[in-house]
């Protein structure tokens, strides 16, 4: 591999612990019986596309939700089972990324939204203080802010020029196997975590670091 200067690193799965089962279970609950044809970890709906650019707003999707449900959820009753794929980043993730940072420039990029950003920034002020995640990295791209998401060619293309990285020297890290195809599409080196918690052995399986 060629020497490594930058890494772009996914955020949900990679470095802040998420289950994917927890919202599938929570909406069950409240009627949906079929969310996990909606969002998952390979594919998701239009709908949550949409959620994930920014060209929806957080009323809207509660509205679609309530659609599919087929009943009057609180905001609040949407948020708690949305949220509830949020864990939590692990204070080694926290530690690992310090050192990282030593001997690359690091970089997230996250197909993330509007709630989600809002309950993980609340957890990651408790747990840690303000500032995070932007403390750890030198620039943080979330798919909702920027109008642009994974697999998408083009936000792998504005990550690269509006960081002015090369995608020669450049390393990205996913844990969902079509970003990782995306991205080697896109010239970029790509590694694909195929278990969570595993970021750091990845990495030094990899050479990446000692």
């Amino acid at each position: 591999m060629k020497e490594i200067r930058n890494i772009i690193f996914d955020f949900g799965g990679v470095l802040f612990d998420i289950d994917y089962q927890r919202p599938v279970d929570a909406f069950r609950q409240l009627g949906i019986t079929d969310f996990e044809v909606q969002f998952s970890k390979l594919q998701q709906s239009n709908l949550l596309d949409d959620y994930e650019t920014g060209r929806i707003s957080d009323d809207r999707f509660r509205e679609r939700i309530r659609a599919m449900a087929d009943r009057p959820l609180s905001d609040e009753q949407i948020d708690a089972a949305w949220n509830s794929i949020l864990i939590g980043l692990p204070q080694a993730m926290v530690d690992f990324l310090g050192k990282v940072s030593v001997k690359y420039r690091v970089f997230l990029l996250s197909n993330t939204n509007s709630i989600h950003e809002k309950a993980f920034r609340e957890m990651l002020d408790q747990a840690f203080g303000p500032g995070f995640p932007e403390v750890l990295f030198e620039k943080t791209y979330l798919s909702h802010r920027i109008g642009k998401r994974k697999p998408d060619q083009e936000v792998f293309d504005f990550v690269l020029k509006d960081a002015g990285i090369s995608k020669e020297d450049t390393l990205f890290i996913d844990d969902s196997p079509q970003h990782v195809d995306a991205a080697r599409r896109a010239g970029i080196k790509a590694l694909w975590l195929e278990r969570q918690g595993t970021t750091e052995k990845l990495f030094i399986l990899n050479g990446l670091v000692d």
